[in-house]
């Protein structure tokens, strides 16, 4: 008998989770005007503050949850052949990397992330994908890459130094936003240095400093090498 994942029992939520589950609404209800990421930061410091007694509620229905979910996952291990097993495994593996980077995305949403850069292309294609022909979005995108190709490199221009500015955007909306989740303790999202894009200007700054500096202690030397002769 097939038998899908979908029938293996669920685990249950962590004690935190049953807090934010039971109290988002009436949160949300309380204070309309924040946005998600306000929101999720008040209910993580109310939970924080709680009394050890009142979190211990939410801790003890944990508990006989999970003792319910160890048994209920023991009888649904019992009845499957090795070949079953081997194949839920493998499937459930799939589920839960979708899953995660799914969950991971929507995080990153509710956290308000700033969106990527937009490429040159990307523009022009948002700038004439109603007026393209094509009868399906893929002809479409088809049509105006072929028109993209077809353009010269003035002509690309204004897309090209649009795609420039937006990079700017991204970058100042990223160090504004990174910034904002090292005060929500949540360092895990932080770029590592290898990844951000290296300041330019910084680094034109340096090289003329150390050619400045090089050509200082060539000067010197051949002032001593004269006085030598």
């Amino acid at each position: 008998r097939g038998i899908s994942s979908d029938e293996r029992p669920k685990r249950p939520l962590t004690a935190y989770f049953r807090f934010l589950k039971e109290n988002r609404s009436a949160f949300r209800q309380n204070n309309p005007e924040m946005n998600n990421m306000e929101l999720v930061k008040k209910i993580a410091d109310t939970w924080k503050e709680l009394p050890a007694s009142q979190k211990q509620v939410y801790e003890e229905a944990r508990k006989t949850d999970w003792q319910r979910y160890k048994e209920r996952l023991a009888a649904y291990k019992a009845q499957l052949t090795p070949a079953q097993a081997a194949a839920l495994k493998e499937e459930r593996s799939k589920r839960l990397a979708k899953r995660r980077s799914f969950r991971a995305k929507r995080e990153l949403t509710v956290l308000g992330k700033p969106k990527r850069p937009r490429s040159g292309f990307n523009i022009f294609v948002s700038e004439n994908f109603q007026e393209s022909e094509g009868i399906s979005p893929v002809a479409k995108l088809k049509q105006l890459f072929d028109a993209w190709q077809k353009l010269s490199s003035s002509q690309k221009q204004p897309y090209l130094q649009l795609a420039e500015d937006d990079k700017v955007r991204y970058e100042n909306e990223m160090k504004s936003w990174e910034a904002k989740m090292v005060e929500l303790g949540r360092e895990d999202l932080i770029r590592s240095r290898k990844q951000r894009p290296k300041d330019k200007t910084a680094e034109r700054a340096k090289n003329a400093e150390t050619a400045k500096a090089s050509s200082q202690e060539n000067k010197a030397k051949l002032k001593l090498k004269k006085r030598e002769e």
